[in-house]
């Protein structure tokens, strides 16, 4: 099978009025802080940050990152704890609809 038709749109949000930037860093970019950045919406979502991505089906954990300092996400409800003492939010990309990540 073809990864690129493998793969789901998943997009990620964070109401952030008050941030300069915004990241995503997950298993699905090695953690990575500054690589997936998010942007401001347009309108009246201006104080809400977005970004889509496209991942394969699985399981994946992630936080946000903004200016700098890490952030849960507020709107996901599935969480597992990790090595500093804080938790990791969940996101399940499913052959169907994906599930979690503000969507």
């Amino acid at each position: 099978m073809d990864k690129k038709k493998a793969r789901k749109r998943v997009t990620f949000q964070l109401y952030a009025p008050e941030a300069g930037s915004v990241c995503v860093a997950g298993d699905f970019n090695n953690w990575d802080t500054c690589s997936a950045p998010l942007k401001k919406a347009a309108g009246d979502e201006a104080h809400t940050w977005q970004r889509i991505m496209y991942l394969e089906p699985g399981t994946y954990q992630y936080r946000f990152v903004v200016d700098g300092s890490w952030c849960d996400d507020p709107i996901c409800p599935e969480r597992l704890d990790n090595e500093f003492g804080t938790s990791n939010s969940v996101l399940r990309v499913s052959a169907g609809k994906p599930e979690g990540a503000g969507k």
